[in-house]
């Protein structure tokens, strides 16, 4: 039951919301605040008696519309104005802005400029509290029109399964920015998708904040019992347009006036006078209180300071340095083989092994350490990796998932701000492009958009390539897209020992991190030395010295490079094979030690040649060696198209042994 002193904290948050709100449309009409905003105004029930029905160490996510969940959450309105004016004492550091505003410190786990952006991201904070048994629970804040949205039917499907502690709390405002309710669903209330999963849906008055507090109270208690998510659909109504410059076309005058006679604050201002429970004197001192508060907001963001220009680059990664964390944690950091002994006198696994091993060896060192993905239980994986895991971890920590590649990702993302370390695995790196957002822009973008303040140690495993006739959507080389994507770290190694040492580093690292296999190569073999050892990222690796020529070749292509090597050196011409093994980041230092010595390079990559990630490394050994250049650089990649599925064409689609061979031979005028 609620006290008086909570009963006005609720009416002086609304009205926080609603006058914070007004003041931001006036600055925004006044050129103060520049982009876009999304106003909560009509809507100040919804957040305010959700986070009420919450613990304040209960977790948030958030929208575009986000402003009021923050400020629910208990987000103080002069931080929150310097975000918005861009300046460096904002929650973000003005990196954020309106769309994504973030209070980690108040478990807001952050705004999304991404519709339903942020509902696999709350399973996922949803999985840490249930597998931690922390007694937390996630509201997952999303609009109408994000319900119809793949993001939201994947998340809500994989909370129902494993019965996670997550309130998805639909406010549904009658307009998917201009397109309404009624003709963008077939059914009379969001709500009743919750039959689908298993799972209570709850309609409630979105204008009155004592409904929705105690909606949110029941799933909160049903969510601690381990009995799994509600979907409450509040029916609200926002007063302005869908952003700033929204005409409102599309509903009548006659509409909103309506929707204005329920005013929430209004409603909620008169029940607290007629039930007894406060004062006009009290309400119009409170009122006083916010108008100052947010006069000081106003004030404080104005003479908040611009950030430095240095911040543009500052908090893409987390720094890591690999040698603290070989004396703090007693393990081996290493650059190369040869640091662990004599190849010849270390056992031979495949590349699979390795990866089991540094799986099973990282999920002994930290309970944190969870696996998510599909068939990678019992079955072991599509391609074996996690056999054996789930025998000994058991199913908590080696977790079947539905074939949900953005739940499986934004699960991560999710999981991994909040305490886990997850490892999440994705069948083909074709599939990925069913999880693109949630890699792209949020893993990759959170912690700069949150102004460094977050963390997301997760791991994206996942494989791609030739070689088995599997045609254009199981056979792609995508990397070169995942350059692009600052944040994000890539990985790609050729052989078992870096294998299992880079995907350890990955995995203790605080980074997201997409590793990268190749089909072909888990039968490989190779040296791996008993003992547990760590190889940074960002370290390349010459695996043959040579003085003639450079070929740089990573993944696969490092052994189709190897093999040159030995066919030319049978010829007199000794080549210098450097494996990048991390594309991000790149060792380009390295790289050009040996094209300083041998003043010529082939790259020889399996991915399009166009914009390839060899046309990368080319133009930067061109920005840092130009001068050491005797001959133009060649550049070895696949045709300019899908993958074919014949063997014959797909074996000639990529680089062969030849190729490099008559490459070299060129540079060498032979």
């Amino acid at each position: 039951m609620e006290n008086k002193a909570q009963l006005l904290a609720m009416y002086k948050d609304m009205l926080r919301i609603r006058r914070f709100e007004e003041t931001v449309s006036d600055l925004f009409s006044q050129d103060k605040i520049r982009g876009t905003t999304h106003l909560y105004i009509g809507e100040e029930a919804v957040a305010v008696g959700a986070c009420y029905g919450i613990r304040p160490d209960d977790y948030i996510t958030s929208t575009h519309r986000g402003h009021g969940h923050c400020i629910a959450k208990g987000a103080a309105l002069d931080r929150m104005m310097a975000e918005l004016y861009g300046k460096i004492d904002g929650y973000c550091k003005g990196k954020g802005g309106s769309l994504h505003i973030a209070d980690l410190n108040a478990f807001n786990l952050g705004a999304n400029g991404i519709v339903g952006g942020g509902i696999p991201i709350a399973v996922g904070s949803g999985l840490t509290a249930k597998y931690k048994k922390t007694g937390k629970v996630t509201v997952c804040f999303f609009g109408d029109g994000a319900a119809n949205t793949g993001a939201f039917h994947e998340a809500v499907n994989l909370a129902a399964v494993w019965k996670l502690p997550v309130i998805f709390v639909c406010e549904n405002n009658l307009y998917a920015m201009s397109t309404p309710v009624r003709e963008a669903f077939p059914i009379q209330d969001i709500a009743e998708r919750a039959q689908a999963y298993g799972i209570p849906g709850v309609v409630v008055d979105g204008m009155d904040v004592l409904a929705v507090k105690e909606a949110v109270e029941k799933a909160a208690e049903r969510a601690r019992r381990g009995e799994g998510p509600t979907l409450i659909e509040c029916k609200t109504y926002r007063y302005l347009g869908h952003s700033k410059n929204d005409p409102r076309a599309y509903r009548t005058k006659e509409e909103e006036k309506q929707w204005k006679e329920r005013d929430a604050i209004l409603r909620y201002r008169k029940w607290l006078l007629e039930s007894g429970t406060a004062e006009e004197t009290e309400l119009k001192a409170i009122e006083g209180e916010v108008e100052r508060e947010v006069e000081e907001a106003i004030r404080f963001a104005e003479e908040s300071p611009y950030p430095p220009l240095e911040e543009i680059v500052k908090d893409v990664y987390l720094e890591e340095d690999f040698t603290v964390l070989a004396r703090t944690q007693g393990i081996k950091v290493v650059q190369n083989l040869t640091e662990l002994g004599h190849p010849d006198t270390m056992r031979v696994i495949t590349y699979r092994d390795a990866l089991n091993e540094a799986l099973r060896e990282e999920m002994k060192r930290d309970e944190n350490v969870v696996l998510i993905g599909e068939d990678i239980g019992l079955y072991g994986g599509a391609y074996g990796v996690t056999r054996g895991l789930w025998q000994e971890f058991g199913g908590e920590r080696v977790r079947n998932t539905p074939i949900s590649e953005a739940a499986v990702v934004g699960c991560c993302v999710g999981a991994s701000m909040t305490g886990l370390r997850p490892v999440g695995e994705i069948m083909y790196i074709d599939f990925l492009t069913l999880a693109m957002d949630q890699l792209v822009n949020q893993g990759a973008k959170i912690r700069y958009m949150f102004g460094g303040k977050a963390r997301v140690p997760m791991v994206i495993r996942t494989e791609g390539g030739c070689g088995r006739s599997s045609g254009a959507q199981h056979a792609q080389s995508l990397e070169a897209w995942f350059l692009h994507a600052p944040g994000l770290k890539v990985v790609m190694p050729a052989t078992p020992f870096d294998a299992k040492g880079l995907l350890k580093a990955a995995i203790r690292g605080d980074n997201p991190v997409l590793f990268i296999e190749h089909k072909m190569l888990y039968n490989t073999k190779g040296p791996v030395p008993e003992e547990e050892y760590l190889i940074p990222l960002g370290v390349a690796d010459v695996k043959r010295v040579g003085k003639d020529v450079t070929v740089i070749a990573y993944s696969r292509m490092l052994l189709v490079a190897l093999e040159a090597a030995q066919v030319l050196s049978e010829e007199g011409i000794e080549v210098e094979v450097v494996d990048p093994r991390t594309l991000v980041p790149l060792d380009i230092e390295t790289i050009c030690q040996s094209v300083r010595k041998t003043n010529r390079v082939v790259i020889v990559y399996e991915g399009c040649k166009t914009g390839g990630a060899g046309a990368e490394i080319g133009l930067q050994i061109m920005e840092h060696a130009f001068d050491y250049l005797d001959a133009p650089i060649i550049r070895l990649g696949a045709f300019d198209a899908p993958v074919p599925c014949s063997r014959y064409l797909e074996d000639n689609y990529i680089p062969q042994v030849k190729d490099v061979v008559q490459a070299v031979r060129t540079l060498l005028g032979r």
